[in-house]
């Protein structure tokens, strides 16, 4: 059997999530493997009210999918949907 460990994601939030965080950035320990399993524990947390079909997901300065894989050290960045005007 292969021990979860847990790892730092560090994590920056804008607009909408970053009012409903009360933060910009913060350091997550988590055991998450994808971003999609990290939002889902962030979002049980804290209630955010964007579903993850909304957003996307920047990890260390790239756009990826919600099913790649984290590692410790990790930057990622929730990017929701920007109005314009």
């Amino acid at each position: 059997m292969i021990a979860e460990t847990h790892k730092t994601i560090h994590i920056r939030y804008y607009a909408v999530l970053r009012e409903q965080r009360g933060t910009g950035n913060e350091s997550f320990k988590t055991k998450a493997r994808t971003p999609r399993e990290l939002f889902d524990e962030l979002n049980q947390k804290y209630r955010f009210g964007l579903p993850l079909l909304s957003l996307r997901v920047s990890v260390n300065d790239c756009f990826q999918s919600w099913d790649a894989e984290l590692n410790d050290q990790d930057q990622i960045v929730f990017i929701p949907p920007v109005a314009g005007g």
